[in-house]
């Protein structure tokens, strides 16, 4: 192994996670100093940081004026949840899952709320199911960008824009790195720790009227626990949309957030957020289109990840284990440089690489980490004979 090439550039950030993700481009525990620690989140001051929270998201984020937003807790699990358990049950759903995550969704509809009248619409990791067999005059469940899989959907086209029934779209990974149409979206949750590199704890719920009313004219058949409890009797509870939340959230991390939302404004807001997870996520798949060990999980390029971008090893001996020891060893092999931390494929996908091209991080660093992936590559091969 001593004539395999070791590259002398190193990243200056070696946080490649896909959540908790890699903070914003200079950031220091200096911008926690702000914080309003040792005080009520209900204080008037609290009430304040938390809407202020609130009003630079849905501004960052460029919703309808008519679209609202809450900090929830939990993080985007929580927050998913929250929208299922206190919407769900007006009428059928079909449910889309390609990922951990959507899976996920599936389990909570038809095992925990127990509704019927489902149809999940299922595609192998790296594949999208027939998004053309949707049917719109029922709930939709999906994932905008499966981050476990690299896999997100192209675009709105696909869903109607005179629906009859909800649209609830899991968009952590998504947020802020790709195009929505809102006018597609009724529901949309989030975390901190995704591409704005926050936090993680608490979660976003943003709503559209159509949302909103279903809130107000529905109740659900199951009983529905306080921290998921966004209406009652009918009545919406008004209080979370203005920065009044369910439960006690953590000041700091609330500072942290509006640190990175502020930092996402002065470089230039969602078209500049966008445009640098584009650029970061061209750096790993033209590495991969050159490298012959190596290929995109996401088999449409249309549907490949800006963000959570997913990788299978090629032409390993031993099938999943060959594939998973190799991913091992090369991810190992990296974290113990300081080149790379946290790039192994999600534990319930299929074994391989993942690297976060998020809008925190910097492209040079990225530029500097793919050397090395063929450094760890060739000595992880040699070590296996």
């Amino acid at each position: 192994m001593s004539n395999i090439f070791k590259p002398t550039r190193r990243p200056q950030r070696p946080n490649f996670s896909s959540g908790p993700c890699a903070k914003r481009p200079g950031w220091s525990p200096d911008v926690l100093a702000s914080a309003l620690l040792g005080r009520s989140h209900r204080s008037a001051a609290g009430v304040d940081r938390l809407r202020l929270a609130i009003d630079l998201t849905h501004s960052l984020l460029e919703l309808p004026a008519d679209y609202r937003v809450a900090i929830v807790p939990g993080s985007d699990t929580g927050a998913f949840e929250m929208a299922l358990w206190s919407m769900l049950g007006a009428r059928g759903v079909d449910v889309l899952a390609w990922e951990a995550f959507g899976r996920r969704w599936v389990t909570d509809v038809v095992g925990q709320l127990g509704i019927v009248d489902v149809r999940v619409l299922e595609a192998d990791y790296g594949r999208l199911p027939d998004l053309g067999s949707v049917d719109f005059d029922r709930d939709v469940i999906f994932t905008w960008n499966g981050t476990t899989a690299g896999v997100r959907v192209p675009d709105a086209e696909w869903i109607a824009a005179g629906r009859s029934g909800l649209t609830f779209v899991d968009a952590t990974s998504a947020l802020f790195a790709q195009a929505i149409d809102w006018a597609k979206v009724d529901v949309a949750t989030f975390s901190w720790q995704k591409v704005l590199g926050g936090e993680a704890a608490h979660g976003m719920i943003v709503l559209s009227p159509r949302a909103l009313q279903r809130l107000a004219e529905h109740r659900p058949p199951w009983p529905i626990p306080k921290l998921f409890r966004l209406a009652e009797r009918g009545r919406i509870d008004e209080d979370i949309f203005r920065g009044i939340t369910i439960n006690t959230p953590s000041m700091l991390c609330v500072e942290d957030y509006l640190d990175a939302l502020r930092w996402a404004e002065r470089i230039g807001g969602l078209a500049a957020l966008r445009v640098r997870a584009d650029g970061n996520a061209a750096v790993i798949f033209d590495w991969i289109d050159r490298t012959p060990w190596i290929s995109n999980l996401a088999v449409d390029p249309a549907t490949r990840s800006n963000t959570s971008v997913c990788m299978r090893l090629q032409g390993v001996a031993g099938g999943a284990d060959g594939e998973r020891h190799l991913a091992g060893r090369i991810a190992g092999a990296l974290a113990d440089e300081g080149i790379a931390f946290d790039i192994g494929a999600y534990r319930t996908a299929p074994p391989g690489l993942r690297v976060w091209c998020g809008a925190t991080v910097e492209q040079s660093d990225l530029e500097a980490l793919t050397p090395w992936l063929d450094w760890a590559h060739a000595v992880a091969a040699a070590e296996r004979g």
